[in-house]
């Protein structure tokens, strides 16, 4: 079963006239793993679409939605999957590709049927991306061998944690999607600190590895009028072009950020000064 809904886009100026169960209406997404289910919000932001695999008692398999208008869920556009749960198997147009913990799949536009299944009896829980495509690339498993690793942050500022880079360019052949996962350190809360903006990409956000009974800020807005959307394990949010996206969690955590847009440059950010923050 496959369920979808709409979010579309916002200008910052009604953004700042939110409240705060506004903000969350418009840019969370909190509900994508239900048992045997896909779920799919369909963002107008550059037609980002953000969902939730979760195959318990049967094989799931990836339908299209009335949005796309389309015979196939990937006849115009890409996939990029993460796998967050246990060893699962993702099968695309008849071939099976393994996905362990934090493994990651790209599957290009033409694929006909996307199939998400359970494997060793472990429970896979797939987070999905997905972004419109103007060219067939080949289908790649990306394990976190694969990945690019980076060192980012400080303890002095809480912010120490290691990017990995999946789905990006440099590794997989992608017309706009990229993704990849930041694990924070322990003792550590701060992501993507000091923050950016890129007005040529949106963001999404996936938080996951969350200590029970914790939370974690997200902030959002323009630097000088930012906003937070408090959130649970396995949520997601919408990120505007215009809108910073960083983070701080009562406890260290995980989080996998999805980007399309105008340009695959991973480094092209608007930076900010965090003493200009307001």
């Amino acid at each position: 079963m496959t369920n979808s809904e709409l979010r579309y886009a916002h200008h910052p100026n009604d953004v700042k006239k939110y409240t705060t169960q506004e903000l969350r209406e418009h840019f969370l997404i909190p509900d994508l793993f239900n048992n045997d289910e896909i779920n799919l919000t369909y963002s107008m932001y550059d037609r980002f679409i953000v969902g939730g695999a979760y195959p318990v008692n049967k094989d799931l398999k990836l339908e299209t939605i009335d949005d796309l208008k389309s015979e196939n869920f990937l006849d115009r556009r890409e996939l990029g999957v993460i796998n967050v749960g246990g060893a699962g198997i993702v099968e695309v147009d008849g071939k099976e590709y393994q996905l362990a913990h934090k493994e990651a799949l790209y599957v290009g536009k033409g694929v006909k049927n996307v199939i998400f299944k359970k494997s060793s009896g472990e429970q896979p829980i797939f987070y999905l991306n997905s972004a419109p495509a103007h060219k067939e690339y080949p289908t790649k498993k990306v394990g976190k061998e694969d990945a690019e690793v980076v060192h980012l942050g400080d303890e002095k500022y809480a912010n120490k944690r290691i990017l990995n880079k999946l789905i990006v360019n440099s590794i997989v052949e992608t017309c706009q999607l990229q993704m990849g996962m930041t694990e924070l350190v322990e003792g550590n809360v701060w992501n993507t600190m000091p923050p950016h903006t890129h007005e040529r990409r949106m963001e999404a956000y996936f938080y996951f590895d969350l200590e029970e009974g914790q939370t974690i800020s997200h902030f959002m807005g323009q630097p000088d009028e930012t906003r937070h959307i408090f959130m649970k394990n396995h949520q997601a949010v919408l990120s505007p072009e215009w809108s910073i996206h960083a983070g701080a969690g009562t406890s260290n955590y995980t989080f996998i950020w999805g980007m399309a847009g105008e340009n695959l440059d991973y480094g092209d950010m608007d930076k900010v000064d965090p003493d200009n923050l307001k």
